[in-house]
């Protein structure tokens, strides 16, 4: 097995870090704030079972949607564009789930 050296940027801070502007913390909150309004919807399929007026397409557009921008976020190496994918998916996919399923 070949051992790579470690890369020093993954061991200790970069000198270049910049300090988080204020867009960033509001991007954050209301990320957070977005998938809590979003629970809701989840809540309605999933203990309802009422799939009534969810669009398949839609919420399938999104969860695609939300793929790619954890990919791009990973690649670039942001926590906040892939760390709130993680919701995202995990949002979109439920809700994909159960229009299938109870559609």
């Amino acid at each position: 097995m070949t051992m790579l050296p470690a890369d020093a940027s993954c061991v200790k801070a970069s000198k270049d870090a910049q300090p988080v502007s204020l867009l960033e913390k509001v991007l954050r909150g209301m990320s957070v704030f977005t998938m809590l309004m979003t629970v809701p919807q989840v809540f309605i399929v999933w203990v309802r079972h009422d799939v009534g007026g969810v669009s398949l397409l839609s919420w399938l557009a999104y969860l695609l949607s939300a793929c790619l921008w954890f990919v791009y976020g990973f690649q670039k190496g942001d926590k906040t564009i892939y760390l709130a994918c993680i919701g995202w998916i995990l949002l979109d996919a439920a809700i994909v789930a159960g229009v299938i399923i109870f559609g």
